[in-house]
């Protein structure tokens, strides 16, 4: 395995498709969770109970609130997985200054209702969204705000409580994307040690010095073999390898999972080698109530284990740098729309993605302050063109002038001329419910914005 191997990406951050990426597990979920849970089958009674046990449940559906997408395709599934870093205990030292929960990484898997195919997407951390009002450890309420997607399990988790992180990131998934979140599964950075420990460590080959300080790893070039903090500054460097991005470590993430897979399918023979991987990998895991548990799991790896590896879709949302559209900020990405909409709409009717499809569309990147638009209020609510001319301006959009349109409306429109329909679906695109229209006469882009239109809902 190539462990520094750079993955090519369009300038929306979509990824082409790599030589080993047909032969992928589902990674954490298919892949870690299959070994688990598969592996359990040789074991006695009296080890299942006793790793079945290790598994940890949060209840996390009072902590969302009612208002929820539809799932939209009966019988399919979104599964949430975080890999979480508490910054307790033995966990402390990787994050400096930091004091609640933390979540690296963060992978939407949806399976389909004909299981024949499944699309996993990586949101990268440095995600600059809306993240609505979430349950402190405190008991107050956060403010809705902008920031980084990964701060959403901060804020959730900030009294340590799992739940309270998986809540608040699911809560700002279903927001920003429209899916509705099934189940979800944290694992920690001390369980993803034990378990590479439990194989005698994975080998990676990186192709120039890796040194980074955050992530507490100096690794010389060279194939070797990692384990212990060094696998897991691995699978956190970030700064001192490649070019320093997020998306850079997600390719890394996903190549190290696919080669702890392959070395556990191979290895995991020795019953004391079994038993201490699955001990570390269920002590790790934290589950909703529905997939928290042996039996629930296995019927999930099971379902996962018969698609297809040409059928298993490996995608980053699309997305491009935040600089883009506001200058001062070169450390955060925005993701790319109308192609982020139509990935998430596509997985809500249970449409199979194709990876080509999202690559070349990624390709048209139409940047948010690139379109100009005039706000106009037609709810008859005095106040609201400025309100939403704010949100957009808060999104990049350049807003050129507000105002009342002639009459009140019953659905927001997005109306353009013909050579401005790519910035006009971009905006539509960000605005829940919007109806785009061709206007020959229309000199620019215009928003119409109708009581339909909530401005909390603008992500």
């Amino acid at each position: 395995m190539s462990g520094t191997r750079r993955r090519r990406r369009t300038p929306g951050g979509a990824e082409k498709p790599g030589p080993t990426r047909r032969r992928r597990v589902l990674l954490w979920t298919a892949g870690v969770v299959s070994l688990v849970v598969l592996g359990v089958a040789g074991v006695g009674a009296w080890i299942y109970e006793d790793l079945n046990g290790n598994i940890k449940s949060a209840d996390v559906d009072d902590k969302i609130g009612g208002d929820r997408p539809v799932n939209l395709s009966p019988g399919s599934k979104n599964i949430l997985v975080v890999g979480s870093d508490s910054r307790a205990g033995a966990n402390a030292k990787y994050g400096r200054h930091l004091t609640t929960m933390q979540s690296d990484t963060l992978m939407l898997v949806h399976v389909p209702a004909n299981r024949k195919w499944a699309t996993v997407v990586s949101f990268p951390r440095d995600s600059w969204v809306r993240i609505p009002a979430c349950a402190q450890g405190d008991g107050s309420m956060s403010s809705p705000h902008h920031f980084k997607i990964n701060e959403a399990f901060a804020i959730g988790g900030s009294g340590g409580d799992v739940a309270g992180a998986a809540a608040c990131t699911i809560k700002t998934l279903e927001a920003r994307t429209g899916l509705r979140i099934d189940h979800f599964m944290s694992i920690d950075f001390q369980g993803f040690k034990g378990m590479v420990g439990a194989l005698g460590g994975i080998e990676v080959c990186p192709k120039a010095p890796i040194h980074d300080e955050k992530a507490h790893l100096d690794l010389p070039a060279g194939c070797q073999n990692v384990q212990g903090e060094k696998a897991l500054g691995y699978v956190r460097a970030r700064y001192g390898v490649g070019d320093g991005s997020d998306i850079g470590r997600i390719g890394r993430q996903q190549e190290f999972m696919d080669a702890l897979v392959k070395k556990a399918k191979a290895e995991l023979t020795s019953p004391k080698a079994m038993y201490g991987f699955l001990k570390s990998a269920t002590g790790s895991l934290t589950t909703d109530p529905g997939l928290a548990g042996i039996r629930p799991l296995y019927g999930l790896a099971s379902e996962l284990k018969g698609i297809p590896a040409d059928r298993l879709a490996f995608v980053t949302v699309p997305n491009y740098g935040r600089v883009a559209d506001v200058p001062a900020d070169k450390a955060n990405v925005v993701w790319q729309y109308p192609q982020a909409a139509d990935l998430f709409t596509d997985l809500a009717k249970d449409r199979e993605v194709g990876k080509e499809q999202l690559r070349k569309a990624a390709e048209d990147v139409v940047y948010a302050s690139s379109v100009h638009v005039r706000v106009l209020n037609g709810t008859g609510t005095q106040g609201r063109a400025g309100v939403v001319a704010e949100r957009l301006r808060e999104a990049g959009f350049t807003v050129d002038g507000t105002g009342n349109s002639p009459g009140t409306v019953t659905r927001t429109t997005v109306t353009y001329p013909d050579a401005l329909q790519k910035q006009a679906r971009v905006l539509a695109s960000r605005l829940p419910g919007a109806h785009a229209a061709q206007d020959a006469a229309a000199g620019q882009v215009t928003l119409v914005v109708g009581p339909d239109l909530d401005p909390d809902d603008m992500g």
